[in-house]
């Protein structure tokens, strides 16, 4: 994880409903991973958002998978 990286991602309480966006942007990291969910490319995002770098988008993965990475406890 690149903790550099993830201060791409910022989170405002007056903004898309407090949720993670890019640079304070109003494209939020759940956008951009639906995106790639869909089969779009990086290059075919770029082209449609120009004002997103790729980086932003690596920065969704990253905070993707850091929300991820935690010990789930099961019952048993």
């Amino acid at each position: 994880m690149n903790a550099e990286r993830l201060k791409r991602i910022t989170i405002e309480a007056g903004k898309c409903n407090g949720r993670p966006c890019i640079r304070c942007l109003r494209i939020r990291v759940t956008d951009i991973l639906a995106l790639l969910a869909a089969d779009a490319s990086f290059e075919e995002i770029l082209t449609d958002y120009p004002f997103l770098e790729r980086e932003d988008i690596l920065a969704s993965i990253d905070y993707a998978a850091h929300l991820a990475d935690h010990t789930v406890l099961q019952a048993s």
